[in-house]
């Protein structure tokens, strides 16, 4: 008996076909959004992997290309969470996931709107440029605003082993992440011109010029810029050690693990003294101990001045001591300490940039409703004003303390103020063994390059380090290991163009992203008005 297929059937059948037709297409730029975001989170340490920030890129072309504004904030949200949810992932590791959800929630809403300016300026010539200054104009605010900015996830900051490498020191990290963000748009827009091609036979000669221009000027100027990546000593030499001291396991209360913590600084730079005597490892000219390796204030508490002087007699150098300053009234200070084996300590840097949330409490009862993990600070931190340059033996030392490091200004203000050296003492304690520590040593070594200056990183637990001015790590450790680098390191003082001209690139793309945006409204205004 063979089965029939009444016309009712036949209808509902051919109606209900095209709708999943239809389905399928509708998810696929949802989809590659999200795509295109996981792309650029897997383009960041510790994978190395830079070369995925260019799919990335050139997928989100294709996503944005041509489309409304208000589609335009929707694919750059999806964009966004897939890049800033992985990326950030290290946020929640001892405060669980509200605050890292929030924080990626706000960084993907920053993605977003850089995504409605994109979509904006899609439909002018020469698209890939704009679209890519309007990428550098969003990073630039993000950097800044609010609560001084947040610039961790800047395009630069995957590109520590990129072939673009070298336009760090031309232009800064603005210029970095503008270079690779064009190459990537420049790529879809040649799938583009092929596909045109392919399907009318027409060569579209515009688009052409387009794609090749913007895809093979990158990188003929980071072939261009390599000659200013040199690692040479132009000053000389010092040998210079990053002590280790390591955190003691977990389950110890507040105050003797800060007590611990001290002790395992100590007890490592007194290790260190006795291989410089048995002759295993040169005597350093300086010691730089990692930021809050005493959370005991030398100043106040007379044991913790002990440990630290003692130490710094025993390896008989000059040392970098990070330690957290209680005043008797007014905000805490994250300080770093000149540490003189016969004069004790003698000069100090206050950390400028301070961490939101982190190292202070902003709208301190409006972050109690989502999480109350806001009580630990309980007493909040402010900022230093002045620019920190130690001489240290003779050595000039910029000193850039961890979150710092992030930004443009605190580094670049050491170089401009004499650093022939750059330390980011840090503490990745609190984040275990996440992808945090990677990505932070990520931007010390694009730091290296901008400036050319040897960076020196010493970490409490994560991963310290001796950087070349080319970007090499030449010596590092492993996380959750007390260990002492010793390393001689060439001194640098001569100042890269991007050290000279300071904002001046990040500002140009700023006004090339607003012409942009201010010629499709124009355009916008027009066409409303010819209606």
């Amino acid at each position: 008996m063979s089965a029939t297929i009444s016309p009712v059937d036949d209808q509902q059948s051919s109606a209900t076909q095209p709708r999943g037709r239809q389905f399928l297409p509708r998810l696929a730029r949802p989809a590659a959004a999200v795509l295109s975001g996981v792309l650029l989170y897997l383009s960041f340490p510790p994978r190395p992997l830079w070369w995925l920030v260019l799919p990335g890129f050139a997928l989100l072309g294709w996503v944005l290309h041509g489309r409304r504004l208000r589609a335009g904030f929707g694919i750059g949200l999806l964009a966004g969470f897939g890049f800033m949810l992985p990326l950030l992932h290290w946020t929640g590791e001892e405060v669980g996931p509200v605050p890292w959800l929030a924080l990626a929630t706000a960084e993907a809403l920053f993605v977003a709107v850089g995504c409605i300016g994109v979509a904006a300026v899609s439909r002018l010539a020469w698209w890939p440029v704009w679209a890519a200054a309007v990428w550098a104009l969003d990073e630039a605010v993000r950097a800044r605003v609010p609560f001084g900015g947040f610039p961790w996830g800047k395009i630069a900051f995957g590109q520590a082993d990129s072939a673009f490498l070298p336009l760090a020191a031309v232009g800064g990290t603005p210029l970095l992440s503008f270079a690779v963000v064009l190459c990537g748009f420049g790529l879809f827009e040649a799938v583009r011109s092929l596909r045109v091609y392919r399907s009318t036979g027409r060569i579209p000669r515009a688009a052409v010029a387009t794609a090749a221009a913007t895809v093979l000027v990158p990188l003929a100027a980071a072939l261009a810029a390599r000659p200013l990546v040199d690692d040479s000593a132009e000053d000389g030499t010092a040998t210079v050690a990053a002590i280790q001291g390591n955190v003691p396991r977990l389950g110890l209360d507040f105050n003797a693990q800060r007590r611990a913590v001290l002790d395992n600084h100590a007890r490592r730079t007194e290790q260190l003294a006795r291989e410089v005597k048995a002759g295993k490892v040169p005597q350093p000219d300086f010691v730089l101990w990692p930021e809050n390796s005493s959370d005991l204030d030398p100043y106040r508490n007379a044991d913790a001045r002990i440990v630290i002087d003692e130490a710094v007699k025993a390896i008989n150098a000059p040392t970098v001591v990070g330690a957290v300053i209680e005043p008797d009234t007014g905000k805490l200070r994250n300080t770093l300490i000149q540490w003189d084996p016969s004069g004790g300590p003698v000069a100090t840097y206050d950390k400028r940039h301070i961490q939101p949330f982190g190292e202070y409490m902003p709208m301190r009862s409006f972050a109690r409703i989502f999480s109350s993990d806001v009580d630990r600070v309980q007493r909040d931190f402010g900022p230093g004003k002045k620019v920190g340059v130690f001489d240290l033996a003779g050595t000039k030392v910029g000193l850039v303390t961890c979150y710092e490091a992030a930004f443009d200004d605190a580094v670049r203000d050491t170089v401009e103020h004499g650093s022939q050296l750059i330390a980011v003492p840090s503490n990745n304690a609190t984040f275990g063994r996440s992808e945090m520590t990677y990505q932070q040593l990520a931007m010390s070594r694009v730091r290296a390059v901008e400036h050319s200056r040897s960076v020196v990183v010493p970490v409490t637990s994560g991963v310290s380090a001796v950087i070349r001015p080319n970007g090499t790590i030449v010596q590092k450790t492993k996380m959750f290991t007390p260990d002492a680098l010793v390393d001689k390191v060439p001194l640098r003082s001569s100042l890269t163009p991007a050290t000279r001209l300071g904002t001046l690139p990040e500002g140009l793309l700023v006004l090339i992203a607003a012409a942009g945006l201010g010629w499709v409204t124009v355009r916008s205004v027009r066409a409303r008005r010819g209606r």
